[in-house]
């Protein structure tokens, strides 16, 4: 592969309402950031330990698999990226058997 755009642009509609955004105040948005059980504050410590990590580019295979395995992936978007992330996990958890 090229490593350039396939020219495949995402059907799924966007979840966020940027009408509603653009009319928050600065306050407001700074209000909800706090309020999000999923925002973890940074401090000073947190960026000295902090690295750049460059994800290595995927490499393009043929796999063949059970069509209920792959149809049960298929059904939320980003399956791809999940079987990615559970064979890495796997590959992580036997990496003392290499």
């Amino acid at each position: 592969m090229s490593g350039g755009t396939t020219g495949k642009t995402s059907k799924a509609e966007p979840e966020t309402d940027w009408r509603r955004l653009r009319r928050m105040t600065d306050e407001e948005v700074h209000a909800a950031i706090l309020e999000d059980r999923e925002v973890r504050p940074t401090d000073e410590d947190f960026w000295k330990s902090a690295r750049l990590v460059i994800p290595q580019p995927k490499k393009t295979i043929t796999i063949r698999l059970d069509a209920d395995v792959l149809a049960w992936f298929r059904r939320q978007p980003g399956y791809q990226t999940r079987i990615n992330a559970i064979l890495r996990a796997y590959m992580n958890a036997h990496a003392e058997h290499r």
